[in-house]
């Protein structure tokens, strides 16, 4: 398991993916139903939900208009990754950068944030087509572990104003593991001990497993953006998963945090940016 968060409440099994059943938001099983393209088991469990809760990853609805894609498209940092294999370190930025300039998207999601989830989709629909990972379930990720770089605070290269970091796991903080220095601090800042880096939240081992460089600057850097969304996705596409099922789907959020209230609060979130409506507050479990 790559992250570094909690295990699952002990009120939250992850037996199987009927323990989203009350966890599922009813907002993303409309999402699924007008996709069409989840499979019989993936349906099956849908059906079984409440309807409090949900989750699903079918292709995007045709109903909904994608957000100002050409802006985003036209922006200098979404461009194709070199082919050699980027060097993984943080970049040192200066101080006093602007955060950038970019219109926001669906419920408020920054501009310079959903061009990375973007840029990602459309690298990895051509590398990896047979995951078919969205752009708003990465925006999913992004809202849950950073609030997408604390609310967009990034410049218009996608690198965060200040560095995001989680907490240090010295096991001082309840629920979270313990995890030993793993990168001498190369790249959480930190000896002794690691913490989570970056927008998307990775361990420094699991990023240097995974780490991709989204803006082809030949660069994997775990604050930026763009780099930090492409890693997302292939550490959840990883091992031939399809997330356009949902079952498989639930696995690949699993691994990035063992939490079904967790799957929930991604999955939310992702049904909001699909559809442009906000996830009601039943839809996001305590994680």
């Amino acid at each position: 398991m790559g992250r570094h968060r909690k295990q699952s409440p002990a009120t939250i099994k992850r037996s199987s993916v009927i323990a989203l059943t009350g966890l599922v938001p009813a907002g993303f099983v409309a999402v699924a139903a007008s996709a069409g393209s989840v499979d019989q088991t993936a349906m099956s469990v849908l059906q079984h939900n409440s309807g409090d809760d949900q989750d699903d990853q079918g292709p995007r609805p045709a109903a909904v208009a994608e957000p100002a894609t050409a802006e985003f498209v036209a922006h200098a940092m979404a461009k194709s990754a070199p082919t050699a294999p980027p060097i993984v370190k943080t970049v040192a930025l200066p101080d006093g950068r602007q955060p950038a300039a970019l219109a926001p998207g669906p419920l408020g999601i920054p501009g310079v944030a959903i061009a990375a989830y973007q840029n990602a989709e459309r690298t990895l629909a051509a590398e990896n087509p047979v995951c078919g990972i969205p752009w708003y379930l990465l925006a999913g990720i992004g809202r849950v572990e950073s609030t997408h770089a604390f609310g967009g605070k990034a410049d218009a290269d996608g690198n965060p104003l200040t560095p995001v970091y989680g907490p240090v796991l010295d096991g001082s903080l309840a629920g979270n593991h313990v995890v030993h220095d793993t990168d001498g601090g190369a790249l959480d800042g930190l000896s002794g001990y690691d913490r989570a880096i970056g927008p998307m939240q990775f361990l420094p081992e699991t990023w240097k497993r995974y780490g991709a460089d989204g803006n082809g600057d030949g660069i994997a850097d775990p604050q930026n953006l763009f780099d930090a969304a492409l890693t997302a996705g292939k550490y959840l596409c990883d091992g031939g998963l399809n997330m356009r099922d949902l079952t498989q789907q639930t696995r690949a959020i699993l691994r990035y945090n063992n939490s079904m209230a967790y799957v929930a609060n991604v999955m939310a979130w992702a049904g909001s940016y699909a559809s442009g409506v906000a996830p009601k507050p039943g839809d996001l479990p305590r994680i």
